[in-house]
């Protein structure tokens, strides 16, 4: 797929993003999930290559590719590796799935009811590595735990920010001020989210696009402006720490709105099935998922 097919894809395509892009700190608890034991790997190198061989797992799978998957978000090192002899890239494009690249570093403590993310003092060389792979965007993500104008404010400038350097660099950047779902209060708090983002897409540079990845909002509908936006390439909601079936009926409420899920993927997937057990297990979270991305 070359830039205008992939633009196409995301743009209009129908189905879901599938998010590959556990790193550091939350890779053990998604192997354990998987079940890999901390006991089964040794040290980083040998984490992340039991992490990538879950993830080569799923992408050879026949029902990753039965086109209902439209992209992929990938970790740096997931990006950096091989599946079936092929860059991981190339084989999500082989599969008709766009490529994209987590580059945030990780969250600063939560200050004024939100945690910032951490100086991205790696992004321009990733940035470079990403565009050289075929990636076609990025993402990135903070979080917002409480309805604080100011700190909300704040956090949504620094994300266009960096979206903005990112959109230089010729890549989609994927906007992700994640709302805390068990926030109090968060019913406002996405009020006010959603008037600086309307803030913050107004003010980017005629004809740039971007995207956003936001929680599932507690009023229906709540960001169909934002979804209607001429700056919005597509928004897409992750799942939050919702179980499969929550996410997907909570998503179901919010036409224009299309997944991009971890958990809720890969919930029912362990090392020890068969691979058709297993591939019926994927399959069925992608039916699910992709049918509540498409309701409305």
């Amino acid at each position: 797929m070359n830039l205008d097919q992939m633009t196409a894809k995301i743009a209009t395509g129908s189905g879901f993003i599938a998010a590959l892009d556990q790193s550091g700190g939350s890779t053990p608890k998604a192997l354990r999930g998987y079940g890999v034991e901390d006991s089964e790997w040794s040290g980083d190198d040998e984490m992340f290559a039991a992490i990538h061989a879950m993830r080569s797992r799923v992408i050879t799978s026949p029902s990753f590719a039965n086109g209902k998957v439209i992209g992929a978000i990938l970790f740096e090192k997931t990006m950096d590796g091989l599946v079936e002899g092929v860059p991981t890239p190339d084989a999500l494009k082989q599969r008709g799935i766009v490529p994209f690249i987590k580059v945030d570093q990780g969250l600063e403590d939560e200050a004024q009811g939100v945690q910032m993310m951490k100086d991205m003092t790696k992004l321009d060389a990733l940035l470079e590595k990403a565009v050289a792979a075929g990636m076609f965007g990025t993402k990135m993500r903070s979080v917002i735990k409480s309805a604080n104008a100011g700190g909300i404010a704040a956090n949504v400038a620094q994300q266009f920010e960096y979206g903005n350097r990112i959109a230089d660099k010729g890549l989609m950047p994927m906007i992700e001020p994640e709302y805390d779902i068990n926030a109090d209060e968060r019913g406002e708090g996405e009020q006010i989210l959603l008037a600086e983002i309307m803030k913050a897409l107004d003010a980017l540079p005629e004809g740039r696009k971007v995207m956003l990845k936001l929680s599932i909002p507690v009023e229906p509908n709540l960001y169909a402006p934002a979804i209607a936006h001429p700056n919005v390439l597509r928004v897409v909601a992750l799942s939050g720490g919702y179980s499969t079936d929550d996410a997907c009926a909570h998503l179901a409420k919010n036409p224009g709105m299309i997944a991009s899920f971890s958990r809720g993927l890969l919930q029912d997937l362990r090392k020890g099935q068969g691979d058709a057990e297993f591939d019926a297990a994927l399959g069925k979270a992608i039916d699910q998922i992709a049918d509540a991305s498409c309701a409305g």
